[in-house]
C-alpha cells in the first residue's frame, strides 16, 4: 500500500468532514494506528481545518444568548411533562437512526449586504457602460492597427517612387 497516495485520495479530508462511509472511518482508524504518517497527516488536517474555523468564526449578535435562553424557557413552560419510562435498546437504535433526520429551526441575521432596489439599477448601467467601453476599446483599437498598416503601406509606395 503506498501510503503517500492514500492520504493525498482525499479521505483524510472527507473523515474530518464527517462525509466518509462507514468503511473509509474503519480503514482509515485501522490504517492510522498502523502507519505513524497517516496519524501525523490526520492530525494536521484538524488542525488545519480548526484554524480555518476559528479564523472563518462569527461572533454572534448581542443579546442572542437570551433570546435562545427565553425560547428555551418558553418551550419548557408549555410542555406537558412526560412520566418517567424504560426504554428498551431497540428505542435508542430507532433514535439514533431517525435522528439524522431531524432539523433544529435557528433564526438568524443575515451577514449579506442589502441593497436599495434603486442601486439595482446602478449597477446594471455600470456594467452596460462597461460593455460599451469596452466594445469601443475593441473598435478603435482595430481601426487603429487598420491606419497603422495603411501608413506603413503608403510609406513602402514612397520608398518605391524614390527609387
Amino acid at each position: 500500500m503506498n501510503i503517500k497516495e492514500y492520504i493525498e485520495s482525499g479521505v483524510l479530508e472527507s473523515y474530518v468532514l464527517g462525509s466518509a462511509s462507514a468503511e473509509e472511518t474503519h480503514q482509515l482508524l485501522r490504517l492510522k494506528n498502523q502507519y505513524p504518517e497517516i496519524a501525523d497527516a490526520l492530525f494536521q488536517i484538524e488542525t488545519d481545518f480548526e484554524r480555518v474555523a476559528q479564523n472563518m468564526a462569527m461572533v454572534p449578535p448581542p443579546g442572542m444568548l437570551t433570546r435562545i435562553e427565553d425560547e428555551i424557557n418558553a418551550l419548557i413552560e408549555t410542555e406537558d411533562p412526560a412520566p418517567a419510562t424504560r426504554h428498551r435498546e431497540s428505542d435508542y437504535r430507532r433514535f439514533d437512526n431517525d435522528r439524522s433526520n431531524q432539523f433544529i429551526e435557528i433564526e438568524a441575521f443575515s451577514n449579506q449586504m442589502r441593497l436599495h432596489k434603486a442601486w439595482r439599477w446602478v449597477f446594471a448601467g455600470v456594467f452596460i457602460l462597461g460593455k460599451i467601453f469596452l466594445i469601443a476599446a475593441i473598435y478603435y483599437f482595430l481601426e487603429n492597427r487598420q491606419a497603422q498598416e495603411q501608413i506603413h503601406d503608403l510609406k513602402t509606395e514612397l520608398r518605391q517612387y524614390k527609387h
